[in-house]
């Protein structure tokens, strides 16, 4: 199977083994967000879908939100989606929701410290995110000072945009789900981990099935359904093509939760 069908269909040699059952924390309620990529609109939905979800539940748990990056790029409302996840942190209570570092983050805010160095960032989805910021793009072959005087007027623009990127995790676990944005080395140790790995998925973790021991979720990997597996779960459905941003809530079983441009009035 191509790589490409990995990413779609999973691995066909996942293997359910009779007495391997994954959970979260006992008392955690988990909403895993997959990659929302500028869309605010699907972002707002989704929240609001989740709120509907958490009302639904009188028990002992305590949900959790934990987004799996990639906010921005691509899309067109790259600001907008970072001011409500902004405004979203700061009504909840503390630790309550959790934001993963996805690697178009990682990608701007490397080109932020280095322009000329980093500037492939802007081929694969910053274009997007400096217009939805009111910074004009370079001209064709820019050159040094270009990219520089750029990056200075997005800098500027995203003001503390910036440092709420930067205090993002790389991962997070709950019980025995580990919530990622692309996925794990399965040759390596969880504390050996590289971020060509967690954010860039460059190992063998979609060929191999996930990553012995956990179930892990995450994105990266877009596809207009999502992905579900013994060993791992990717709710990146593709928002800012598909029209449809994915959440999963875990607790002692599992609900997909999608918010479906379709549905918003």
């Amino acid at each position: 199977m191509n790589n490409v069908l990995h990413k779609w269909f999973g691995n066909k040699s996942d293997k359910v083994e009779p007495n391997e059952v994954f959970h979260v924390a006992a008392r955690e309620r988990i909403y895993a967000v997959g990659d929302v990529h500028g869309r605010v609109d699907l972002l707002n939905r989704i929240l609001e879908l989740i709120a509907r979800d958490v009302a639904t539940h009188n028990d002992q748990r305590t949900p959790h939100i934990v987004f799996l990056g990639d906010y921005i790029d691509r899309g067109d409302n790259s600001r907008e989606v970072l001011d409500v996840l902004i405004a979203v942190q700061k009504d909840l209570p503390p630790g309550s929701i959790r934001f993963l570092l996805g690697n178009h983050e990682a990608a701007a805010l490397s080109f932020l410290k280095d322009p000329t160095g980093k500037a492939e960032w802007l081929r694969f989805g910053g274009l997007q995110t400096l217009l939805s910021y009111g910074v004009a793009p370079p001209k064709s072959n820019p050159t040094g000072p270009d990219l520089v005087a750029v990056a200075d007027g997005l800098r500027a623009a995203m003001g503390g945009h910036i440092d709420f990127l930067m205090s993002h995790e790389h991962m997070y676990r709950s019980g025995d789900v580990l919530f990622v944005h692309a996925g794990l080395d399965p040759h390596m140790p969880l504390e050996a981990q590289t971020e060509e790995a967690t954010l860039w998925g460059r190992s063998d973790f979609i060929e191999e099935g996930g990553f012995g021991g956990l179930r892990v979720v995450h994105g990266h990997y877009d596809a207009h359904e999502a992905v579900v597996t013994h060993n791992r779960i990717c709710v990146d459905t593709g928002a800012y093509y598909s029209g449809r941003l994915t959440a999963m809530r875990l607790d002692d079983g599992e609900k997909l939760i999608v918010a479906d441009v379709l549905d918003i009035t």
